[in-house]
């Protein structure tokens, strides 16, 4: 007889309610997944507690053993037993205080939890105790110990009377890498806490208290901390502040990618896609980018009661929340240009210097972040002042959303105004090209009208603060020199993020000039091309473009984007086909309209090896200074680079 019949043949079972022991072992597989947990769960508590320091001492990956010491309030002896038991909390008491809850713990569960797999003792003393006093979990007697204010948890042989899920834990290495990385996220939200760890009787780390400049960088690495842009926005409510790792710093795995909620981490949808889509003008598809991003707002706004874990939120205004988030981090990215995370500027001691247009300065709403990431404010012989060769400030050329409300009128950014006519330097450059073949200038013109004006420059030298052109190098790099020294521009890619601007903004408008063919060029289609052209001739209308079959296997060309007009036609057209045929038509204008336009954009760009004059060289710099993110192209590579004078008299050994 099968198994299944044997088991449906028995009697049911009376209806009863489950031990103790076994209820909070259940709730152990939710909170205490592997050794990090445990140690996720326990700093959470300390930091609840107002510890200012923290030691976390593992052994054996945290399997073994976890101890982690706090110099926070403590816990009365009365109170210790209690502090074992299942959904005992000091952290709430009603409904009202559940939905603005502050604290990193709120449950009540993980101690129980954790003494239902480990052998557990906990040790406490409040200032107002002569002596600190111990708990085990396993017997519930309090006896005298000594210890100075504040709590230490002991955890010990983790799983060990659950084996079947100790059989799922990994290597000693990959459980202390999961442990540690539960630290760093502590280390991140409180930079104000001094952290050590030591794993199997050797110091890994120690970090002293200080401010979130600091703390990221000894986290996070110089290599983050070279290329990492300060964001600081308010609209209401919402506060977003940290941290945006450059696009050109962008790394193949999202390892360095941390939101905090309210001070506390998480792993959010909603969040990761609104930062994400703020990178996607300047970030190829494959890369991520590094942050470390603080959003504060109202308890009642967010729901931090989605999982056991409390790793997940839930908004109740989430559009609202995106679109901040969304447009606070774009904003960062326009705003910074000519940075690259090989060469961002630094001061003579590492730190990075402030950035373009402000003064460095990012402000620190929580107690945890009360000290000043913007210490490289300094001035004199303190700092090499590379700041200042930096590129104007880009703005975004779309105005805030309301966030439903909640964005302050005060926040609205000076609004772009187009211009009718051409500027002065156009006009004088295509005057003195006027005899000769059309070239890079062509069309510049007549697609001024969609270009924002330039904001408004510093005065003097900086009006241009890609300075003038100089020399073209090897046919692919234009030297051009400025106040600071010497910027290198890659002119394909400058003049490709360009386009890409000029066809995205016109597309938006719906104002994209189309250039009819005098001649209309033909090519040999194949059956997929062919069906291509007649399932989306709309769209291809829509993108400026005429094309349609005139045979079975043929296909001619009738217009083109007017901003395209100097492109291979034909290879442009089977591109166009080709991201069309893949992405699908009712897609690809919505979401993958980037991709798409990034297509067009390479086609028309100045190729490498075409020799241009100064003039040209000038108006494709003037032009770079009036188009926003243009310190990008559309893959993230960066698309010039400052040298200061300081910098070339080193190569030289000028001075010394």
């Amino acid at each position: 007889m099968p198994a299944s019949a044997s088991r449906t043949a028995q009697p049911p079972r009376p209806i009863r309610p489950l031990p103790d022991q076994l209820i909070s072992q259940i709730a152990a597989g939710e909170v205490v997944e592997r050794p990090a947990s445990v140690v996720k769960e326990l700093l959470e508590n300390a930091l609840d507690a107002g510890s200012s320091q923290l030691g976390i001492r593992l052994e054996e990956g945290g399997v073994r053993r976890i101890v982690i010491t706090d110099n926070g309030c403590g816990i009365p002896p009365g109170e210790l037993p209690v502090a074992l038991m299942r959904h005992a909390t000091s952290k709430i008491a009603s409904l009202d205080e559940l939905e603005a809850v502050l604290t990193l713990g709120f449950r009540g569960e993980a101690l129980a939890s954790i003494a239902s797999v480990s052998q557990l003792t906990l040790t406490s003393r409040t200032a107002g105790d002569a002596h600190a006093t111990q708990v085990s979990a396993d017997t519930g007697a309090l006896q005298p110990a000594s210890g100075g204010v504040g709590t230490t948890v002991d955890v010990q042989h983790l799983y060990f009377n659950t084996p079947a899920r100790r059989k799922f834990l990994k290597s000693e290495q990959t459980e202390l890498g999961h442990c540690l990385e539960m630290v760093r996220r502590a280390a991140l939200a409180r930079p104000d806490v001094a952290i050590s760890v030591h794993h199997n009787g050797k110091p890994l780390e120690h970090w002293n208290a200080g401010d979130v400049a600091a703390r990221t960088a000894q986290v996070l690495g110089s290599d983050f901390a070279r290329a990492r842009l300060p964001l600081d926005e308010e609209a209401g409510d919402l506060h977003l502040y940290g941290f945006a790792g450059l696009p050109t710093a962008s790394r193949g795995r999202p390892d360095q990618q941390y939101f905090f909620v309210n001070g506390r981490f998480v792993r959010d949808k909603l969040l990761n896609h609104a930062v994400r889509s703020a990178y996607q003008d300047v970030l190829h598809g494959d890369r991520f980018p590094s942050y470390v991003l603080c959003l504060d707002l109202p308890p009642e706004m967010v729901d931090v009661n989605v999982h056991p874990s409390k790793i997940e939120v839930r908004f109740r205004e989430s559009r609202a929340v995106h679109q901040f988030v969304y447009h606070a981090v774009q904003r960062c990215l326009a705003r910074q240009a000519g940075e690259n995370g090989d060469s961002l500027h630094t001061g003579t001691n590492g730190e990075p210097l402030p950035a373009a247009g402000g003064t460095g300065e990012l402000r620190e709403p929580r107690a945890a972040y009360g000290g000043a990431a913007g210490t490289a404010t300094g001035s004199g012989s303190q700092w090499i002042n590379y700041s200042a060769a930096r590129q104007t400030e880009l703005g975004i050329a779309q105005p805030r959303q309301a966030y439903l409300g909640m964005v302050r009128d005060a926040t609205t950014p000076r609004p772009y105004v187009p211009s009718s006519q051409p500027p002065a330097w156009l006009v004088d450059a295509q005057a003195a090209r006027a005899d000769e073949p059309p070239g890079l200038l062509d069309g510049v013109a007549a697609a001024n009208s969609v270009l924002p004006v330039a904001l408004h420059a510093a005065e003097g030298a900086d009006d241009h603060p890609l300075g003038y052109a100089i020399a073209q190098l090897h046919g692919i790099y234009v030297l051009a020199q400025n106040p600071r020294g010497l910027v290198l521009v890659d002119m394909h890619a400058a003049h490709e993020r360009i386009l890409y601007e000029q066809i995205k903004n016109a597309l938006d408008a719906r104002d994209l000039a189309v250039q009819p063919l005098l001649l209309p060029v033909t090519l040999p289609a194949s059956a997929v091309e062919i069906g291509t052209a007649e399932e989306h001739r709309e769209t291809l209308a829509l993108l400026g473009f005429d094309i349609a079959p005139v045979s079975p296997t043929t296909l001619a060309v009738r217009a083109v984007p007017a901003l395209l007009q100097q492109a291979d036609t034909e290879a442009l057209a089977r591109d166009v086909l080709r991201d069309l045929h893949a992405f699908g038509g009712s897609r690809v204008l919505a979401e993958r309209r980037n991709e798409l336009l990034a297509t067009l954009a390479c086609h028309s760009a100045v190729r490498a090896n075409r020799k241009l004059t100064l003039e040209e060289m000038n108006a494709l710099l003037r032009q770079m200074e009036q188009t926003e993110r243009a310190d990008q192209c559309n893959h993230g590579r960066p698309t010039w680079v400052q040298l200061s004078v300081a910098e070339l008299d080193r190569l030289f050994l000028r001075g010394q």
